[in-house]
């Protein structure tokens, strides 16, 4: 690893032994436990993609839909590829009798979502180990030992992805996405550990890429491509520049499974983007999605703007560029940004060595007073939904979900009011004490965010499933449409059309139908005696001959989608 026979780099970054403490390893994984674990277990699947996504999962265990060809109700998935969808479906069939299939669906994701959160800090850990990330040695000594300076900023980037508010929805749920999101992840580690583990570096190169294209996404995993073989091939290391075939031959592979899938004309598979772009709607995206990485990734680059083309800023910043740039391509798509998620916390994790007090301060405050008003309002909500004080409160639950039933839990409980205490905790400790170690700034963005999401996802969960899943609005269903009854739903989301089979047990059909200009049914491919209309908030469902109007039903009072039901005149009850 020797670069002696190159110009010394100046490097920004002066640290002593003492602020390299290492984050105790209890603690660590006690942030990744509260991040990961709620929303796991006792939920419904949500609309709209999370639904979408496992109702294809669904229909392949249950034999609906063939492996090749995912689909509910006959409607196939618009992105995704097959890979993730068969991930899903496995885990199914393998916990089918032990699990609900919604969990069993989950359990993957949540694996993927950890392994997400290791390769992180392995990247960062790696990358910080390079001659270039070193600090500037002391003239008495005392500098920081190499190992305990990559452990620190690795633990510093961890906290910083666990904080990003971009990854808190999208990281929990089961789509394509998030096996997306670990392709790249582990593409991004395998250039940061090509020089010091090769052959962990070359296996995950060969599955980064080709995981990547089997998601839906193989463009963005080409262009991931072309950037390892542009930092390899500007190397001056042999082991990177040895590397260059495997990122090559990664790169033909995704290119060769990406056209093979085109060819088989498989369902989610596209290599089209989207067209409609808004300058204000990307910059909002940003400025929320990659809160508080983007602020310290542009801090890294500056403070390090000499060594841009070393790898540890190089591999990061390429990485986040593409994210970027799939996402203004796409037209503002937080999807699409969200691989640039664990680059954007690799970059601003190096940013810790040059933070200046004041800046670590403010981020603290910030995250002090934001996140502690989050999580009162948090509870002054779960206090108003079990006692119905303050009244006007209870009134705005009652109006966003009427009908709900108010669910008490002690479990959910004891986990709201530890999650507080410690939130206290960390919050005192990091106040009352000066802190030398680098990773200290982000504890309390993490723990903010760890809190917030815990108490969301046990004090609210009975309310959230009740306003984002299915299971209301098709209990209302269940009242006027007998259960097993065959139902085509036109132009119905997958959402939807899976509602209606997970939690109706309908027999549903979601292919579009034939009118003619007077309303008349034309062709209904399966004798079904009940129709189901999608409808936007308020507007009343059409009047067709030949059948009759049962009932038009909604969710919630405003903004919600509904539904109208016809039975075809004459028609029986199955």
């Amino acid at each position: 690893m020797s670069q002696s026979h190159h110009a010394p780099t100046v490097t920004p970054a002066l640290v002593t032994q003492k602020a390299v403490r290492r984050l105790p390893r209890w603690a660590l994984l006690l942030f990744c436990a509260a991040y990961i674990l709620p929303g796991l277990f006792g939920r419904d699947p949500w609309k709209n993609e999370d639904i979408a996504s496992f109702g294809h999962m669904w229909s392949v265990a249950l034999g609906q839909a063939s492996w090749l060809h995912p689909n509910v109700g006959g409607v196939l998935p618009t992105s995704g590829g097959v890979l993730p969808y068969w991930l899903g479906s496995a885990s199914i069939l393998l916990f089918n009798g032990w699990l609900d299939p919604a969990l069993a669906a989950r359990i993957p994701f949540a694996l993927l979502l950890t392994a997400v959160l290791a390769l992180t800090w392995y990247t960062t850990f790696h990358l910080a180990r390079t001659d270039a990330a070193q600090p500037l040695p002391l003239a008495f000594g005392g500098e920081a030992a190499p190992i305990d300076y990559a452990r620190a900023v690795a633990d510093g980037a961890l906290l910083a992805l666990i904080a990003s508010l971009g990854l808190l929805q999208l990281g929990h749920e089961t789509t394509p996405e998030l096996l997306q999101l670990t392709g790249s992840t582990l593409f991004l580690y395998s250039l940061a550990a090509a020089q010091t583990r090769p052959w962990p570096a070359r296996i995950a190169t060969l599955a980064s890429l080709p995981i990547m294209a089997a998601s839906g996404s193989p463009t963005v995993a080409l262009l991931l491509g072309l950037t390892g073989l542009v930092i390899c091939g500007r190397s001056r290391h042999a082991e990177m520049r040895q590397h260059l075939v495997w990122v090559l031959g990664a790169w033909a592979l995704s290119l060769i499974l990406a056209t093979a899938l085109t060819q088989l004309d498989l369902p989610g598979w596209s290599w089209r983007v989207g067209s409609h772009f808004v300058l204000k709607d990307m910059v909002g995206l940003v400025i929320w999605f990659t809160w508080p990485t983007l602020p310290l990734a542009a801090l890294t680059v500056w403070h390090w703007r000499r060594q841009t083309m070393r790898r540890h800023i190089a591999v990061p910043l390429l990485s986040a560029v593409v994210g970027f740039a799939a996402a203004v391509v796409m037209g503002a798509n937080d999807r699409a940004l969200l691989q640039a998620l664990p680059a954007l916390a690799v970059l601003a994790a190096f940013a810790l060595p040059i933070l200046q007090r004041g800046l670590g301060a403010a981020l603290d405050w910030f995250s002090v007073f934001f996140f502690t008003i989050c999580a009162a309002a948090i509870w002054l909500i779960y206090v108003a939904m079990h006692t119905g004080m303050p009244a006007k409160t209870a009134a705005n639950v009652a109006k966003l979900v009427p009908g709900y039933q108010v669910q008490y839990s002690t479990l959910a409980l004891v986990l709201g009011i530890a999650g507080t205490v410690a939130w206290l905790a960390l919050v005192r400790w990091r106040t009352a004490r000066h802190s030398h170690a680098l990773w200290k700034s982000l504890v309390l963005p993490a723990g903010g965010v760890a809190l917030c999401w815990l108490l969301f996802l046990t004090l609210w969960l009975p309310v959230l499933d009740q306003a984002r899943s299915y299971r209301l609005l098709l209990s209302r269903v269940q009242a006027v449409v007998p259960a097993s009854e065959c139902i085509h739903a036109p132009g119905a989301s997958v959402g939807l059309l899976t509602g209606l089979e997970y939690f109706g047990g309908y027999q549903v059909d979601g292919r579009p139908l034939g009118f003619n200009a007077s309303s008349t049914l034309l062709n209904t491919g399966r004798a079904c005696n009940i129709i189901v209309l999608r409808m936007s908030a308020h507007q009343p469902g059409p009047e067709m001959i030949g059948w009759t109007k049962v009932a038009q039903l909604n969710q919630r009072t405003r903004n919600s989608e509904s539904v109208a039901i016809y039975r075809r005149r004459g028609g029986e009850s199955h």
